[in-house]
């Protein structure tokens, strides 16, 4: 039921595609990108690898064929809860065996996949529950997890719950619990009617009913909600082609002569969570893909890491720079071998040049940088594993993926210049259907010949490569001067004492908005004060750009899939105007 996606029509820099010039050989922009139904992947793994190790968990393989056969009955499973075309089921789930089975099971019985993050306030769940019509969700019987959706089954439209336990896979429950950080405290759980054991699920006899698709491109598989920077989240509609093309052109990336990924023989570390786009496509489903053994962390825990790293033999690790960093400042990184990596994917925020070079010459693999969004799939760049690489670049489009800049002043007027700063838009069979009843934010995000407008400024070099500049929400208007706190932080990170930097504006009353910068050292490194920052950064920032003020943080906030939160510092710059 393979159909190939189709070709964009030419656009930007002279209706030409100059990233296509820098392509490295054994790959082509206009490959043929195969679309499929999502749970088609499941099912062609379990055929061609039915003993090969699929999920991997505290300790315990499940196989191809045992994770097929349990996706089979919970689907009938689901559908004996109701679950056929058009009903709605959350996922609000860590990374455990219980969110591939639900998720493949979600779409076989015919239903749609809502992600929630366990991480989000209680008033922003309500609102996807309400926004996205979610009548089931499969949780865990977590205290962090459970008694949130408790609530809200009382308080909404939610009308069963699937809850399951740690103790359902696995044997080693406590270093799951630990792993959690203490939110491994088991919550209780009572019997009515509201209420379903995972493992009932799982004990569904019968086959389940197989609903045809239609259109592959219409066809909605997740509501992957946007995080956003103002407002409530707006629901992403991804559909089949979406996913699909996207694994294929991940796939594609790794291509070459010979091929840096292995169909049946790769072994993928998910750290990141899975109820996030990055995750759920780039780690999941593109091993799915490679009928690759997929081993599961529930959260990021730098020493579970390096231990999982060099004794599983992992191949592929997918992360944010964040973790790379974790990783290069751990004090055993130089004692670990860490050379079974084949392939590391970077995404989610601008990776720091410096971090991608030290953590090659650890490891002999590079960090492969690349641009995308949860409206993407995500995906959109990439840096090629093998060939061209340009320091600060998140690289050139993938197979079957435009991207054009439009004027920051005039969004209508295109920009053809390459090395002109414009607003990204991007056109491919990986990008989103729209947004989920809001039709009015779907036309807005559009240009009118069909780009999606991403809202990130960037510049493009002669041979295609992409560099993110900013936000233009987060563009600063220092002293009449548009300042990109992109720039600003790659600065920074070049202090020898600079672990990690988010900067921000803050107001100012004579520039209109000054840079503030908010630093974690590197252990055992000394203080820094403003004024040996400044004297630090004047031969590496105009005037116009220097830093205004500076705070030095222990930690700095992460979202739910590690990124530095700039969000997060901004809200906390402004209840302290308030006060």
């Amino acid at each position: 039921m393979a159909t190939p996606s189709p070709a964009c029509p030419a656009a930007s820099f002279g209706d030409s595609t100059p990233w296509t010039r820098a392509y490295p050989p054994g790959m082509r922009w206009d490959a043929e990108l195969p679309v499929k139904p999502v749970q088609q992947m499941l099912d062609e793994a379990v055929e061609r690898w039915p003993d090969r190790s699929a999920v991997e968990f505290m300790g315990q393989a499940i196989t191809y064929r045992e994770l097929g056969a349990a996706v089979e009955r919970a689907a009938k499973g689901l559908q004996d809860l109701g679950v056929k075309p058009g009903v709605h089921v959350g996922l609000y789930l860590p990374n455990t065996p219980h969110y591939p089975i639900a998720f493949f099971a979600v779409l076989k019985a015919g239903g749609t996949v809502v992600n929630y993050s366990p991480l989000d306030a209680e008033r922003v769940l309500a609102h996807k529950i309400e926004d996205s019509r979610t009548d089931i969700l499969v949780t865990l019987d977590l205290v962090n997890l459970y008694p949130q959706m408790a609530r809200l089954l009382d308080n909404s439209r939610l009308k069963t719950l699937v809850v399951g336990s740690l103790g359902d896979y696995g044997a080693m429950g406590d270093k799951v619990q630990a792993q959690l950080q203490g939110a491994g405290q088991i919550a209780p759980v009572p019997v009515d009617e509201r209420h379903v054991r995972f493992t009932d699920l799982l004990k569904s006899e019968g086959t389940h009913k197989t609903h045809p698709l239609g259109d592959l491109a219409e066809e909605i598989v997740v509501l992957q909600y946007t995080g956003g920077t103002t407002g409530l989240p707006k629901g992403a509609m991804l559909t089949h082609a979406n996913l699909t093309s996207a694994s294929a052109q991940y796939y594609e990336s790794t291509k070459g002569d010979p091929p840096i990924l292995d169909e049946g023989t790769e072994r993928f570390l998910v750290v990141l969570p899975l109820f996030h786009i990055f995750a759920l496509s780039a780690a999941m489903l593109l091993g799915v893909r490679l009928g690759a053994a997929l081993v599961l962390h529930t959260r990021f825990d730098v020493d579970a890491v390096m231990n999982e790293l060099a004794a599983s033999r992992i191949s592929v690790f997918p992360g944010v720079p964040t973790m790379y960093t974790a990783i290069l400042s751990h004090p055993k990184a130089k004692e670990m071998d860490l050379r079974s990596l084949k392939f590391c994917g970077s995404g989610g925020a601008p990776l720091p040049v410096e971090v991608e070079q030290r953590f090659f010459e650890l490891t002999g693999c590079h960090l492969n940088e690349g641009w995308g969004m949860t409206e993407t799939s995500p995906v959109g760049t990439f840096t090629p594993a093998r060939g061209l690489r340009k320091a600060g670049s998140c690289g050139m489009p993938l197979p079957r993926v435009r991207i054009k800049l439009v004027s920051l002043d005039d969004p209508t007027q295109d920009i053809t210049a390459f090395g002109e700063a414009g607003e990204l838009c991007i056109k491919g069979p990986n990008v989103m259907k729209g947004y989920w009843n809001n039709p009015k934010a779907t036309a807005e995000s559009m240009t009118a010949d069909g780009y999606f407008r991403s809202g990130d400024v960037a510049k493009m070099d002669a041979d295609g490569y992409l560099y993110i500049v900013d936000r233009t929400k987060d563009m600063l208007l220092c002293g009449g001067y548009n300042v990109y706190p992109r720039v600003l932080e790659e600065a920074v990170y070049e202090h020898p004492s600079v672990a990690e930097v988010c900067v921000i504006g803050i107001p100012d009353e004579y520039r209109g908005q000054s840079p503030k910068a908010f630093v974690k050292l590197k252990d055992g490194a000394p203080g820094l004060t403003l004024d040996e920052l400044k004297s630090f950064l004047k031969n590496r920032l105009g005037k116009h750009e220097m830093i205004g003020a500076l705070e030095i943080r222990a930690e700095l906030p992460k979202t739910p899939v590690g990124k530095l939160s700039k969000k997060d510092l901004v809200d906390e710059e402004a209840r302290k105007r308030a006060a």
